[in-house]
């Protein structure tokens, strides 16, 4: 029973870890253009473009693949979303997400 316990507990801890882990240091150069809008500190420059420091990964990622998919509209976001591969959009998340606590 022992073992079978290990067994379950190391299927759940892999299920739960990202096999490759998002590079932040690759995403703030992805994120550069982003700044233009949402700040290159991830706070939003004007009450349009909305504040992104501090956001959580998977949330981040979400919101990206909506914009790429069209099941989220906005036309900027849409087209800025585009070129994005799964990779860039972890990596954007995961800067974003190391900007701190400026997403409340």
């Amino acid at each position: 029973m022992k073992k079978l316990m290990i067994v379950v507990l190391s299927a759940l801890s892999l299920l739960s870890t990202p096999l490759l882990a998002a590079d932040a240091d690759a995403g703030k150069a992805k994120y550069a253009v982003c700044g233009g809008c949402h700040g290159s500190d991830g706070i939003g420059n004007m009450d349009r473009y909305p504040s992104l420091a501090g956001q959580k990964e998977a949330y981040t990622v979400k919101q990206l693949k909506a914009f790429k998919s069209g099941d989220r509209e906005d036309p900027t976001m849409n087209a800025m979303t585009q070129p994005l591969s799964d990779d860039d959009m972890a990596d954007i998340a995961a800067y974003v997400a190391s900007l701190g606590e400026g997403c409340k």
